[in-house]
């Protein structure tokens, strides 16, 4: 039986392109979609998506710091845990990085600023996906509203491949609710940056369930989604951050390492 677990890569070689809050924020989104059981993995070493992670009252998504040495094995087991969605936050300007973590992705987002410099940047990482195979779909990200430069760069951008015909623009409370563990859904599902994110949301889930091949082979039948999580440490977490006891709350069972 073939696994239904997909996963979606958020990549960029372009530092600031809004990978992070985008993964966060997808990842939630779908969660809240009743998508779930759906599992964040940072595969940074600044980890800034781990410190969001870490401020979130709750439990879902569940997070997994990985790194390239060991993502194989960890959606392997996200996968015989039953989850359904993995987010892969990825770090910038580390080519092999970004090649060792696409092999895995159903579809690549690739977060894209309205501006030269972004611009001129996507070309590596296009050519790193074309390498392996992989969808893609840029994501104009931090666009100012009825700014001439944003269609520029949508024309642009179309030459090398989709572009999302949802733009997510530059707002105060995307950065306001990273900083308390939120996303702008759960602060005020009614305000505009909300309702890009679910729309952008409903886009890549119908590019997903078109795209959707397996990444990892299933060795065995999938199992029922169960409730449980998986916590793995890595040695490259940030000092300070907790991400391989955070299950354990509110009475929820405990996490296992793997």
């Amino acid at each position: 039986m073939l696994s239904s677990m997909r996963v979606l890569v958020v990549a960029s070689q372009k530092g600031g392109s809004g990978k992070t809050t985008l993964s966060g924020h997808l990842a939630v989104q779908a969660d809240r979609m009743g998508q779930g059981p759906v599992a964040l993995i940072d595969t940074d070493p600044q980890g800034s998506l781990a410190q969001w992670w870490n401020e979130r009252q709750d439990e879902s998504p569940a997070f997994v710091q990985s790194s390239l040495q060991t993502l194989r094995d960890d959606l392997k087991a996200l996968r015989e845990q039953g989850f359904k969605l993995v987010v892969i936050d990825t770090p910038p300007a580390v080519t092999k990085a970004i090649s060792q973590v696409v092999q895995y992705a159903d579809l690549v987002v690739l977060p894209t600023r309205p501006s030269p410099h972004d611009l001129r940047a996507v070309g590596a990482t296009v050519d790193i996906l074309e390498a392996h195979g992989k969808a893609l779909v840029f994501v104009l990200n931090g666009a100012t509203a009825r700014a001439r430069i944003t269609g520029q760069a949508a024309v642009a951008l179309s030459q090398h491949g989709t572009v999302a015909p949802v733009t997510v623009h530059h707002r105060v409370n995307f950065a306001s609710s990273m900083i308390d563990g939120r996303t702008v859904m759960e602060i005020d599902e009614n305000c505009a940056s909300a309702k890009e994110i679910v729309a952008l949301w409903e886009y890549l889930d119908e590019r997903l369930k078109r795209r959707h091949v397996v990444a990892l082979p299933a060795e065995t039948n999938d199992p029922a989604p169960t409730q449980s999580v998986v916590a793995i440490p890595n040695p490259i977490a940030p000092e300070g951050l907790r991400p391989t006891q955070p299950f354990g709350r509110r009475g929820r069972p405990e996490a296992h390492a793997v």
